[in-house]
């Protein structure tokens, strides 16, 4: 099986212009195959191998998830305990509903390049949007508290636990949850979507993505896990509250049921990392594919043949959580509304016109711009609009904003975030949600 591999890979990494991927295959607690393929440097030339170390991206949400757990049976912390800190307008969150991404964070994730750019603190953003346990919402800052949690409960660094508690004990010797890989294995460079290069960079949600692995090592992760937890941890971190029709989330982990049998998975992205691992418990077989590009598409065009080939009938819904939500027609009539944005600097004025073509007006501080505007069964309106939020934070690298809102109480509440569309100059921006409230006019 198998037999297309090398052909396939070096095709896909010409059609999507990626630098380099590299394929592990783990059966019964062993790696069965590991290649890699193309520049893991592209300005050196550097070849790929298969000891090259890549960054993970969310996956480590997978990696930091364990490492809770393991905590948790060491009796350092409760997975239903509240974490510790005033979060808003709501009690705080579980251990357990920051795993499952249920905390009532809002969006969240910024890029320290080292550039000199100011660097923008995460804490000013750890606001609650709903009511923990309420709904599920993708957050990096769950994550971060997490992190900072384990650092408390353990008094070592984060990365320094989970390589003690959760790596090593695995065999797992060349991983790492680090800002920058020390060695000794050698690393791939990140690489925008365009080829260019991106420097090594920091972020402020560590515990959530700043993991790094050999693919080989990766496929064991996924894999074995388990053995450094109690029979009953491991078995929550596999219970799943649905997402969408096909997935679920549980601890750290998607979970779906395909063709009767478990599928375990984790993708990342990020600036230069695509980064993806299945597990298909039932079977002893995990896979992983990591790339070193900001376009997805190699990874996915090669996990597709990999899974195809071992698992035939694998769908690509089974590991896909953030499926596109449908959209219709804007639903609200038109009309003028007037409120505020939240932003760590203070209240910002914000006025709104909904106009009967499904488009909308938005002036910020004497700033306005407009848009074509949708509905979605999570947001009466869904909106992006070229314009900048006059804070100190979106003014590093979110030239734009996104307005997400939806009925409540006679007026419109949700999120205004700042955000960057692509890459553009060859790095990401960051994106920073802020509480939205207005009322009409």
């Amino acid at each position: 099986m198998l037999d297309e591999l090398g052909e396939r890979c070096t095709a896909a990494l010409a059609e999507h212009g990626c630098p380099s991927v590299s394929v592990a295959v783990a059966e019964r607690g062993e790696v069965v195959l590991a290649e890699a393929y193309g520049a893991a440097e592209l300005a050196t030339g550097r070849r790929a191998g298969t000891d090259t170390v890549y960054p993970l991206g969310s996956v480590t949400k997978s990696i930091t998830a364990v490492a809770v757990c393991v905590a948790a049976d060491q009796g350092l912390l409760e997975l239903d305990a509240p974490v510790p800190g005033e979060f808003g307008r709501w009690p705080a969150p579980t251990v357990r509903q920051l795993l499952q991404h249920r905390g009532g964070f809002g969006p969240y994730y910024d890029w320290d390049y080292g550039d000199g750019a100011p660097r923008i603190d995460p804490d000013r953003y750890a606001v609650l949007f709903r009511e923990p346990g309420s709904g599920f919402e993708y957050a990096n800052l769950g994550y971060r508290i997490l992190g900072r949690l384990l650092e408390s409960v353990t008094g070592l660094e984060l990365g320094a636990f989970v390589r003690e508690r959760v790596l090593l004990p695995l065999g797992l010797t060349h991983s790492r949850l680090t800002r920058t890989y020390p060695g000794p294995a050698p690393a791939a460079v990140r690489h925008a979507a365009d080829g260019r290069g991106y420097p090594d960079y920091d972020c402020g949600h560590p515990g959530a993505t700043l993991g790094w692995a050999p693919a080989g090592e990766l496929a064991l992760f996924a894999q074995t896990y388990h053995r450094l937890l109690k029979p009953r941890t491991a078995a929550a971190m596999r219970a799943a509250l649905p997402i969408n029709e096909q997935v679920g989330y549980g601890l750290g982990w998607c979970l779906a049921a395909g063709a009767g049998q478990l599928v375990q998975s984790h993708g990342g992205g990020g600036g230069g990392v695509a980064a993806m691992t299945v597990a298909l418990p039932e079977r002893r077989l995990s896979v992983a594919v990591l790339s070193n590009s900001t376009d997805k598409a190699a990874r996915d065009a090669i996990l597709r043949y990999v899974l195809g080939e071992l698992a035939p009938g694998f769908q690509d819904a089974w590991i896909n959580p953030m499926t596109p939500r449908p959209t219709r027609p804007m639903e609200l009539p038109a009309g003028e509304w007037s409120g505020r944005i939240s932003t760590p600097d203070g209240e910002l004025p914000v006025e709104l016109r909904t106009l009967t073509d499904g488009r909308i007006e938005v002036g910020v501080a004497g700033e306005r711009a407009g848009a074509a505007a949708v509905s979605t069964d999570t947001w009466d309106l869904l909106a992006s609009l070229p314009l900048q939020l006059p804070t100190a934070d979106a003014r590093v690298n979110s030239p734009q904003l996104m307005l997400g809102l939806r009925r409540e109480a006679g007026g419109l509440v949700g999120m205004a975030c700042a955000n960057k569309d692509g890459e553009g100059d060859g790095r990401l921006g960051n994106f920073l949600s802020h509480h939205c409230e207005l009322r009409p006019r």
